[in-house]
């Protein structure tokens, strides 16, 4: 996954930058507390795109989303 598309999804969950690190960006989901660092490289293994967004993800959207099955 590009790290643009990543950083504009979890930016939709109402994730906000905290800080640069000196090779990640952590950013914060205000509604959860959780925090989680993004590398700073042009590619993201899919993996572990989907484990930020995992974690960022705000637990109210996934439920809302889920169909039940």
């Amino acid at each position: 996954m590009k790290r643009v598309d990543l950083v504009r999804t979890i930016e939709g969950f109402g994730c906000i930058l905290v800080r640069h690190g000196g090779r990640h960006d952590w950013y914060r989901n205000p509604t959860t507390g959780v925090s989680q660092p993004v590398p700073r490289h042009r590619e993201i293994k899919d993996h572990l795109a989907r484990h930020i967004i995992g974690m960022l993800g705000n637990p109210a959207n996934e439920a809302a989303d889920d169909d039940g099955g």
